[in-house]
């Protein structure tokens, strides 16, 4: 079975994490995961400048690990990110701004890479904030 998963909670929270380690299950037996969707404040996963305190997990680098490991697209909304500071190098020249800060294992992207999701998996599953 093919899924995609919407990650709508931010990095902090609890649906970020129950998304990472739903998105290991999918692969760990033996289905594919088509494509992680980061929408509204779930973009802040993204953000290769965070750093989260020594004793938390860093939620950031063990998806950008996934994605090196099994090449799962890593997506974060076009919208949202902007809105909330998330720039890689185009965008980041695009606007004028002085410095980019997407990890890089994402790609910044519009919804229609959510509907491509959709239509291309058999389930959706969306995490959203708690």
């Amino acid at each position: 079975m093919r899924f995609a998963l919407v990650v709508q909670g931010a990095p902090f929270s609890g649906a970020s994490f129950s998304a990472y380690h739903f998105a290991n299950a999918v692969i760990t037996t033996g289905h594919e995961l088509y494509r992680v969707f980061f929408y509204q404040d779930g973009v802040y996963s993204g953000n290769a400048l965070s750093v989260p305190p020594q004793d938390e997990w860093d939620i950031q680098l063990k998806w950008e690990q996934l994605h090196l490991r099994h090449d799962v697209e890593l997506i974060v909304c076009i919208a949202s990110s902007l809105r909330r500071g998330l720039l890689d190098s185009t965008e980041a020249e695009r606007y004028d701004k002085p410095a980019h800060n997407l990890g890089s294992a994402f790609e910044i992207s519009g919804l229609g890479q959510l509907i491509d999701a959709s239509l291309n998996s058999d389930r959706v599953i969306t995490f959203g904030p708690c």
